[in-house]
Order: structure tokens, then C-alpha cells, then sequence
């Protein structure tokens, strides 16, 4: 069932509009803010995180538990759809880079930094730097926002996913400083292996010497994060040259895109092979 959740979920995202009407954050972050501010739960970042990412994980896991064995389990089909539809990232990853793009093919320093900051959150002190940090940008949003999920989902099910996704958004939405450490310390341990398989296959579908040269030393390191990792591994891979303002520019984010689609097919050629030699 596992595949067959992930094709319908790249169905959907391509073709429907679901799951911006699935992915509705504003109570849970509302709830976070709320926890966050009491006096009684302010030093316990731990217990805020129980309550608002293990309590929702687990009331899932007993929904699964009591669907199941229902009907084949085809009544638990439609409750792994949306979880996988809601675990998946936020917004229009290329829409939210077609101003950037726009304004850097026209060698529009100023509009492309004012887009940058106002869409993406990016801000830069040269333009070769910008286009570095969106760069950047592209891979570990594309990694986070769906590698990172059918990575878990496929391994150990909606649970997994969720808790992921609901620690992103602790991370992302938290205005107390040591719960948003306790869920990225959390994040990079859920990003330590799916992250290393996406460079693995990064290997496989660009240029495997480049890779393994950053990997060599990378692999086990435990302190390096996974946006730095995958944005080594993706330029290295991808054989981006330096950045450079204009059309050229632009070239480079169209080939880490592709890098990203091939590794995509590759992953769901895995899934595919893994479920007919298990099944």
C-alpha cells in the first residue's frame, strides 16, 4: 500500500489542489505559540513537544491500529493519503523562485535581492552570493519537502511522517529558544539517513566522482546539517559552476532542478523494486 500512497500523492500534488486545503497549520501553531508563552510549561520544551508532536502521532498510530485490519485495511488507505499529503512541505517550490528567476535573468541585482528577501527569505551581500544562497535554497526545500517524508513514510508509515513534519513546523513557527533547539536536534537525527541516501543517489544520476569526494569526508559527520550537506553534495553533483548574473545563472538552478527530478525517479524505481521483491 505504501507505493501505491506514494504515487496517488504525487498525483495529487500535480494535479490537484488538496493539499493546500489539507495543509492547515494555523490552529496547531496557534497552540504551539500558546504553550510556548505559559508560565507553567516555559522551561519544559520537552513536555511542549510531547504534547504537540508525540500526543498527535500517537492518537495516529491507534487510529491505524484500530483501521487495519478493517475491510483489507482499505478503510486505513485514505487516512495514509492525507497524512502523506499533509506531511509533505508548504507552498510552490518553483512558483516561489519565478520572480527570482525572472528578475536574475535580467540582471536585476535590486529586484532579484528584493524578491529574494520578500518570497524566500534569502538575504545576500553580493549577487554571487544570492544566487549561492538560493541555490542552496532549492535543494533543501525540494530534500525537506518531499525526500525527507516518502523517505519515512515508506520506511515506517504516516507515523513517521507526521512527527517529521510536525517538527519542521516546531522548528520553523517557535518563538522559544530552546524548544526550537530541542526540534532541530530532533530533525537532524530524523535527517541523518534519508538526507545521506538523497547524496547517494545524487551520485547515481550526476556526477559520481564530485560526490564521493564530498561524501569521503562527510558521511559520518555527525555536525554537519543537512541543508549544508545536501547543498555540497547537490553543487558537486549537479557540476554547478561558480555563480555567475544573467541567463547563466538561471541554467544552474534549471540543472539542480533536473538533478532533483532524476533523483525523484530513482527513488520511486527503488520503491517500486523493493515492494515487488518483498511482496
Amino acid at each position: 500500500m505504501s507505493f501505491l500512497v506514494l504515487l496517488l500523492a504525487v498525483w495529487i500534488e500535480k494535479f490537484s489542489a488538496l493539499r493546500h486545503r489539507v495543509q492547515r497549520d494555523g490552529g496547531w501553531i496557534r497552540e504551539l505559540n500558546k504553550l510556548e508563552s505559559s508560565e507553567r510549561l516555559a522551561g519544559k520544551p520537552w513536555l511542549v513537544l510531547t504534547i504537540l508532536v508525540l500526543f498527535p502521532v500517537a492518537l495516529l498510530a491507534l487510529l491505524l491500529v484500530v483501521l487495519e485490519p478493517v475491510a483489507y485495511g482499505l478503510l486505513a488507505l485514505p487516512v495514509h493519503l492525507l497524512v502523506v499529503i499533509y506531511s509533505l512541505g508548504r507552498g510552490d517550490l518553483l512558483g516561489g523562485l519565478g520572480p527570482f528567476r525572472d528578475a536574475w535573468r535580467r540582471e536585476d541585482l535590486q529586484a532579484a535581492a528584493h524578491v529574494a528577501k520578500r518570497d524566500l527569505n534569502i538575504c545576500a551581500d553580493s549577487g554571487e552570493e544570492l544566487l549561492d544562497r538560493v541555490q542552496g535554497h532549492l535543494l533543501w526545500e525540494a530534500y525537506q519537502s518531499f525526500f525527507a517524508v516518502i523517505f519515512w513514510y515508506f520506511v515506517l508509515g504516516p507515523v513517521a511522517a507526521l512527527a517529521y513534519r510536525l517538527l519542521a513546523l516546531a522548528e520553523e513557527h517557535g518563538t522559544n529558544p530552546a524548544l526550537v533547539e530541542r526540534a532541530a536536534q530532533l530533525r537532524h537525527a530524523f535527517d541523518w539517513v534519508p538526507v545521506r541516501l538523497l547524496a547517494a543517489s545524487f551520485a547515481l544520476v550526476g556526477n559520481f566522482v564530485a560526490v564521493g569526494r564530498v561524501m569521503l569526508h562527510e558521511l559520518l559527520n555527525w555536525n554537519i546539517s543537512a541543508a549544508q550537506l545536501i547543498n555540497k553534495v547537490g553543487l558537486a553533483a549537479g557540476g554547478i559552476p561558480p555563480a555567475a548574473v544573467g541567463p547563466e545563472g538561471i541554467t544552474t538552478l534549471d540543472s539542480l532542478w533536473e538533478l532533483l527530478l532524476r533523483a525523484a525517479v530513482l527513488w520511486y524505481a527503488g520503491f517500486a523494486l523493493w515492494t515487488v521483491l518483498i511482496h
